[in-house]
């Protein structure tokens, strides 16, 4: 973190009153959660927050209270934005179609982010990317250096923010400090164990989903001498279950638990001819990310994704997308 970053991004909050607050068009446990714990935060400074996504919130983050706050709307005036959990420009793709992407550009702008990925968020005033496990632990961090009020609420979005993308404290990107951080919000009075069965119950998974899980697993493929485990996922499959669960978040631990496999994909397809790939490799095969570079995304070095919109035949990209896996893995063992 720049020496300079805190007390720019204090000094656009200062000057601001009505801010909102951005999540990318692929939310996930970090992001809803880090826009959640800065809403906290900047509402406890009295300022006016509003909660933005182009996308519905999906049913498995639902467990998060507030998570209905977020509007797929922009507000007609607002005085400074905040952007959480990227710093990809090509991830407000939605933004950028409805036309209001330039409210947001003509406005000060924060960007809080913990991708080692390029930033292409180039009309951010303060551009804050700091390599750790998750944004709610940069949060955590500027929140000490610039004496934010850390509430209760805050505290749990934090811990919920941090065990989301550290899946539990186990991702090679979780530091000591991590820990410690974790460590002094239950000391703050968060409930780990409370947390988690919330986000189990409000995860229940109807008898429907089971049996489309069930199809799933059938129809996963194996490349590259089982190294490379993919499902393709068609739009009717997306629109039917997606408002309940991610069909990609279904079956990709079972994808990375086959014996032989290194890495997992998941492949979404639209109706308008776009697709989407979700990655993620096991540890000591750190390949999800730069694969995921090679695509035009970004994300973690285990996990992270891209999306495709330039036309291009499917089948075509899928077949180059197994041949840059079967390279990067190769060279691991080189």
């Amino acid at each position: 973190m720049d020496n300079n970053e805190p007390q720019q991004i204090a000094q656009i909050i200062q000057d601001a009153h009505k801010i909102v607050i951005l999540q990318a068009d692929n939310p996930d446990g970090d992001s809803l959660a880090s826009a959640l714990a800065m809403e906290q935060i900047l509402g406890d400074m009295g300022k006016e927050l509003y909660l933005y996504c182009a996308v519905d919130m999906p049913a498995h983050l639902r467990h998060m209270s507030g998570w209905d706050r977020v509007s797929r709307d922009l507000p007609n005036q607002f005085d400074a934005s905040v952007i959480v959990d990227t710093s990809a420009d090509s991830l407000f793709e939605l933004l950028n179609k409805s036309g209001h992407k330039g409210w947001v550009t003509s406005k000060p702008s924060i960007v809080l982010d913990h991708h080692a990925t390029e930033a292409t968020i180039d009309w951010a005033t303060v551009l804050c990317n700091v390599p750790v496990v998750s944004t709610g632990e940069l949060i955590y961090e500027l929140a000490q250096k610039l004496d934010w009020p850390l509430a209760a609420q805050t505290c749990d979005f934090i811990v919920m923010s941090i065990m989301s993308d550290s899946l539990g404290l186990t991702t090679s990107a979780t530091s000591a400090r991590t820990i410690h951080i974790v460590a002094e919000l239950v000391e703050r009075g968060v409930n780990i164990a409370e947390i988690d069965s919330r986000r189990r119950e409000m995860n229940r998974k109807s008898a429907e989903i089971l049996r489309y899980k069930g199809e799933l697993i059938k129809r996963i493929a194996y490349s590259d001498d089982g190294r490379v485990a993919t499902i393709d996922i068609p739009w009717d499959e997306i629109e039917t279950y997606s408002q309940e669960y991610n069909p990609s978040i279904l079956v990709m631990d079972e994808m990375r638990m086959v014996e032989g496999v290194d890495l997992a994909i998941a492949f979404k397809l639209y109706k308008d001819g776009r697709y989407t790939a979700k990655l993620r490799s096991n540890y000591g095969k750190p390949v999800a990310g730069p694969l995921a570079e090679h695509f035009g995304g970004g994300g973690h070095v285990y996990a992270s994704g891209f999306k495709i919109t330039s036309g291009r035949p499917f089948n075509e990209v899928k077949a180059e997308v197994i041949a840059v896996a079967t390279q990067l893995l190769n060279e691991l063992e080189t």
